[in-house]
């Protein structure tokens, strides 16, 4: 005879449904092709020319308590210190505003996008995240050695770690947060463009499309950590040099 009161050893689990349709993603507009990174909300943006080459800086007005670590100005000067041949087709510099659910399921300090739509013009950007210094950011304490060499990088950027029980906490400031976006990502996600100069663009500007496909797909079947491990050189062996140089770091320029 049935008994009401024992509960369904399903109630709660996959096999009865829990959870398939409430699943924590970033969401899509499906009548809107746009990527989620592409969908600003009210921006600002200005034309620069460095070293001869056109940039478009696009700031998206940042929500409270998050702030944009960077100035349009830091960033330009930044760029400046770059190889000019390392700039290619890349356009667009982006200052944006992450959504709620992008904090919590895919936290960056920045972006590269190949191919960025805006304002109904596609090229390679670069994009800066806002950030909330309000909040701190958790590190497990099982840390692997890809994510042990990142804290190592951060605590040189001048971040500090607070240990518990289960990890790490970081409590951002705006200063190192600075230091971490300015010297150390914008030059790790030029890195990554330069590999897909090198790889993709590079060896037959003038090659017939079939070429040119295969080379992107051989680039794009490379695994993401020979693809990290290049961008770290590339943005340590610049940095080092511009140290040496004394170029950076250098004052927040409004």
């Amino acid at each position: 005879m049935r008994n009401p009161v024992r509960r369904n050893r399903n109630i709660g689990t996959p096999q009865q449904g829990y959870g398939r349709n409430n699943k924590l993603t970033i969401p899509s507009l499906l009548a809107d092709e746009r990527s989620f990174c592409e969908r600003l909300g009210s921006y600002e943006k200005t034309d620069k020319v460095i070293n001869e080459h056109t940039f478009t800086f696009i700031t998206e007005e940042a929500r409270l308590p998050l702030s944009h670590a960077c100035t349009v100005n830091d960033v330009e000067r930044m760029i400046s210190y770059i190889p000019p041949a390392d700039y290619g087709s890349l356009k667009f510099i982006v200052f944006r505003q992450p959504r709620r659910k992008e904090e919590i399921i895919s936290p960056v300090w920045g972006r590269l996008r190949y191919a960025y739509l805006f304002e109904k013009e596609i090229f390679p950007a670069v994009l800066l995240e806002s950030v909330d210094c309000t909040k701190t950011i958790r590190w497990k304490r099982s840390l692997t050695p890809e994510d042990l060499a990142e804290l190592n990088r951060l605590q040189d950027d001048g971040h500090h770690f607070e240990p518990d029980k289960r990890g790490y906490n970081l409590v951002p400031e705006i200063s190192n947060v600075r230091n971490t976006q300015l010297y150390r990502t914008l030059l790790h996600e030029f890195g990554h463009y330069v590999q897909y100069l090198n790889v993709v663009e590079r060896p037959g500007e003038d090659d017939d499309l079939e070429a040119w496909e295969k080379r992107n797909d051989y680039y794009t079947s490379i695994p993401k950590n020979i693809k990290e491990q290049f961008a770290h050189r590339y943005a340590d062996t610049l940095m080092n040099a511009l140290k040496e140089q004394g170029l950076i770091p250098f004052e927040r320029a409004e």
